[in-house]
């Protein structure tokens, strides 16, 4: 398995809002809830900025998966792939599932749900993505799948080991992990992935000295049955805000 980097610089077009940065819980309290917990606030309007693997991600065309370790099986399918198959089998959202969606070219919404329970929606698909940090509810697989999420506090996240100091980051990253997902496709031009992967993601705040502000997600796809190894993802997220 080949940890991928998928570096998604969105655009923040508006001001961050103010929660609770802090630890919380005084000695013999109640533990800091996750969003009282949160090392940086993730909240507001973002939209990706196009650079990595641009064609692939504007212009997708069927038969080209270049950058996608494809086994046999998963070339088949992403050859045969035909939009009006889909379309009339009422699966044109194959394309909009948990692991190609922070991929897509758009707008993202990210809010607090509630106290446990972060929320991000987009544009690309009209897909709605999830994320417990308490219990993770029973559910069918779908294309959003069952997302787990952490604050990984006690050292820098594997996303910001990628990225590099940068300044000002904070010490914390979100790690999300995605299981029960429906098969889908990892591009919208019919690569695949299968019902069983797994998708790991991290996500971390940087902000540079000039006052720009980029959320950058790290994540890494496994056991998807379709792939050899896990594709390598990289794209930019910046704050206009």
């Amino acid at each position: 398995m080949r940890r991928s980097l998928l570096m998604l610089f969105l655009a923040l077009s508006a001001t961050l809002g103010g929660y609770a940065q802090g630890r919380g819980g005084g000695r013999g309290g109640p533990p800091p809830t996750p969003r009282a917990a949160a090392p940086f606030d993730m909240t507001g309007y973002w939209v990706s900025v196009i650079a990595e693997d641009w064609r692939w991600r504007m212009f997708p065309n069927r038969g080209d998966y270049g950058g996608v370790p494809l086994n046999a099986e998963g070339r088949k399918v992403a050859d045969a792939w035909d939009p009006s198959k889909d379309e009339t089998a009422g699966e044109q959202c194959k394309a909009y599932g948990a692991p190609g969606m922070m991929r897509m070219p758009g707008r993202f919404h990210i809010t607090w749900q509630d106290d446990q329970t972060l929320k991000i929606e987009t544009d690309a698909g009209k897909q709605t993505r999830i994320f417990h940090f308490g219990p993770v509810p029973a559910a069918g697989a779908d294309l959003q799948g069952v997302s787990k999420a952490e604050w990984e506090l006690a050292q820098q996240g594997v996303g910001f080991a990628i990225a590099g100091d940068r300044g000002g980051a904070p010490a914390g990253s979100l790690k999300v992990i995605t299981t029960n997902v429906r098969e889908g496709y990892l591009r919208r031009n019919g690569v695949p992935y299968s019902g069983n992967a797994k998708l790991t993601e991290y996500y971390d705040l940087i902000r540079e000295a000039n006052g720009v502000t980029y959320l950058v997600l790290t994540s890494t796809l496994e056991g998807s049955n379709l792939s050899d190894s896990t594709p390598d993802f990289g794209c930019p997220l910046q704050e206009t805000g």
